[in-house]
């Protein structure tokens, strides 16, 4: 098995085609066989403690294993299956307990201490003298400090955190995936987009039902709460959506075994355990300690900040949403299923158009193409279609290339399905770096859940994708570009290895606006019937309604990421008090619009139970600051007659934040671009909050 595993096979691509759930165990054995006895091999007494004899045998040897666990993760988040589950549950354990002890390997931590001490540190280049620096934060983080009876409990609670994780994002999606609403009746549908119709009885055939089938999949029953005109269908959606994997599951058979509340109280235990142990205070003090904030006070003092900023605005958006409820859709009380119908609602009288009519001009190949088109321009390099297995048919592979040479490539999987994980992200496959004098690009995935395209009498039409889609593919363009221009050939603080996490959003957030601009929107929307370009009378509604509800909008993040940073600051997951009475807290001092008590939206919330934002939520809106402020020097230079699409500012924003990935500190790079330090100004006018 393990000669001829495609899970093994690092000499280019990886072989997706190829790669079944059997191979999985016999391939991260090896790997962590082989891990294991370069370890050894290094732990051994050396004479002199060198970058090529230490530092670079031990990256040879976990990139490998690294990468082939990468593939499996990858795989069991857009293919799930019970068999390739089974082998991903069955191996996590093992590849948590390899990391685990590395960090805590005393031998190896005094190497690398050893290694800072020598005259050979100030001969390092830039780069290398952060990976040292980052490794030996990293040891004293994974506590390789501790007394063994502690490193051993660290351990455990490292593994009881990894398997618990994964058990959150399973009833997420096993939740997800189960529920069906299906509508008998058509005249139910009214008010709901032709195509979104087309897409539900074709889904209900598929399952070899009458009528028209919803899921929880958001290409799915987001359209009913934004434009059904009945009001009971909305609350039965949204309700089934806010209450997923909770205990107040609706129609899922099972559904107390896909309850998350008892995963979040032994996330957060685990977490605060974590910390004491470490001796921190809290969770959210260990999560800060490789980020920019220098305080969990410090963060929750810039949310604060933003909340009463904000506050004006959305008591103000809020107030116009009841009164137009109240006049114009007869609506005496606005309840949480009405606002996504009402807001559209009042959008399209205020402003004269509608979301399902911007998203006709914005097919998925004249999007694909304008996001190309611009990248290309800002950064002088050439995207073309390139060939790769993969792991469904509609996934697609491209390479990026600067003066006719390979610098990067990505897949790129557009489309909602079963099995699936909802969402929108990027990943790295492969990270850039010099390896035997050759050099190693980097691949990126890059991940999102649109509505595939229709068959319509056997015909596929093309996919269209709403303006809030555009924008998020843009998003995660941005952390592919961030990945894939690094010009660091250190894989350690290549690309986004190494970057601070609440600095990780800033590409991506910049490359947003400028799906808010004329000169860049006019090269990538035709009509989906006429082909007609976007109209400039249209783009300036659009752009007019750009900070529609912008106050509420804001209020909302900030909400999620205060939730997220009071559970692992002040919470003491061991106390009476529960989950839901801290997010009720923050609601009651900083919301002005209340959801039902059944709702159970963190029951969900993958960012921070089952990804890499415990305590880092806020990261979005401190990254906003940085990205809004960076993407001011483009205005800037339109501002002089060069047009937004700059790109002399494109070659300098790409030299000194993409380029240098994780090789410097985030502020020195945003510096280097800016000439100064970030502010908030920016993005408050961004936001139509300036003074």
């Amino acid at each position: 098995m393990t000669a001829h595993n495609p899970l093994l096979d690092f000499s280019g691509l990886p072989r997706f085609e190829a790669i079944l759930p059997e191979h999985v165990t016999p391939a991260i054995d090896a790997l962590l066989a082989d891990s294991r006895a370069v370890v050894e091999q290094l732990e051994a007494p050396q004479l002199e403690v060198t970058w090529d004899n230490f530092v670079a045998p031990l990256e040879d040897a976990t990139e490998l294993l690294g990468r082939a666990w990468g593939i499996v993760s990858h795989l069991n988040n857009v293919v799930d299956t019970p068999e390739l589950r089974a082998a991903y549950n069955e191996n996590q354990p093992k590849i948590t307990e390899f990391w685990t002890a590395l960090s805590q390997n005393e031998a190896m931590f005094a190497k690398y201490k050893t290694l800072r001490a020598s005259a050979e540190f100030a001969t390092l280049s830039a780069p290398r003298q952060r990976i040292i620096d980052n490794a030996i934060r990293d040891f004293r983080m994974g506590g390789a400090e501790l007394p063994e009876d502690q490193k051993e409990r660290f351990a455990d609670i490292q593994e009881e955190h990894a398997m618990t994780s994964t058990r959150f994002s399973e009833n997420v999606l096993d939740a997800t995936n189960d529920y069906k609403l299906l509508v008998a009746d058509v005249a139910d549908l009214a008010g709901v987009p032709d195509d979104v119709i087309e897409a539900a009885r074709a889904a209900a055939e598929k399952d070899g039902k009458a009528g028209y089938q919803f899921t929880l999949h958001f290409p799915s029953y987001f359209p009913l709460l934004q434009f059904a005109d009945q009001r009971a269908l909305r609350e039965t959606i949204y309700r089934a959506n806010v209450t997923k994997a909770s205990e107040l599951g609706v129609d899922f058979s099972e559904k107390d075994k896909w309850d998350n509340s008892a995963n979040i109280v032994t996330l957060l235990k685990l977490r605060d355990e974590e910390a004491k142990l470490l001796g921190y205070k809290n969770f959210a003090e260990v999560s800060l300690v490789p980020k920019m904030a220098q305080s969990p006070e410090h963060v929750i003092g810039f949310l604060e900040d933003l909340a009463r900023r904000a506050r004006p605005y959305a008591e103000q958006d809020l107030a116009e949403l009841r009164a137009f409820a109240k006049d114009e859709l007869g609506l005496d009380t606005l309840e949480a299923w009405d606002l996504p119908y009402a807001s559209e609602k009042l959008q399209e009288r205020r402003y004269a158009f509608s979301a399902q009519e911007v998203k006709r001009y914005f097919p998925e190949h004249k999007v694909i193409d304008g996001l190309f088109r611009l990248v290309q321009t800002l950064f002088s390099v050439t995207i073309v279609a390139d060939q790769s297995g993969t792991w469904h048919p509609d996934v697609r592979f491209y390479r990026i290339e600067k003066d006719g040479r390979l610098i990067g490539q990505f897949y790129l999987d557009l489309y909602a399905r079963s099995g699936k994980s909802g969402g929108a992200w990027m990943d790295d496959a492969r990270g850039r770096r010099i390896k035997a004098g050759a050099l190693q690009t980097p691949v990126a995935y890059l991940t999102c859940n649109f509505t595939a395209p229709a068959v319509v009498d056997g015909k596929a039409q093309p996919s269209l994708f709403t303006h809030d889609e555009v924008i998020t593919l843009f998003h995660e363009f941005g952390h592919g570009l961030h990945h894939m221009l690094t010009e660091i050939d250190e894989i350690g603080v290549s690309g986004i290895s190494g970057v601070e996490w609440d600095a990780v959003e800033l590409p991506s957030q910049f490359m947003e606006n400028f799906c808010w601009e004329w000169e860049v929107l006019s090269h990538m929307t035709a009509h989906a019937t006429t082909g007609e370009a976007l109209p400039r009378a249209l783009y300036d509604k659009m752009l007019a309604a750009k900070n529609f509800q912008s106050g509420l909008q804001m209020l909302r993040h900030v909400e999620f990421s205060l939730h997220d940073m009071h559970l692992h600051y002040d919470y003491d997951p061991t106390s009476a008090k529960s989950v839901q009475k801290v997010i009720d807290e923050v609601r009651r001092k900083f919301s002005v619009l209340i959801p039902p008590a059944y709702n159970r939206f963190q029951n969900a919330f993958g960012h921070i139970f089952a990804g890499g934002y415990a305590a880092g939520y806020y990261s979005y809106k401190w990254a906003e600051v940085l990205s809004a402020d960076a993407y001011a020097a483009f205005e800037e230079a339109a501002a002089l007659g060069g047009g937004i699409v700059s790109t002399d500012t494109g070659r300098r924003f790409q030299r000194e934040i993409l380029g240098v990935g994780g090789s410097r500190p985030a502020l020195e790079s945003f510096t280097a671009f800016r000439g100064r330090e970030p502010s908030i100004d920016a993005l408050l006018r961004h936001s139509g909050m300036a003074a």
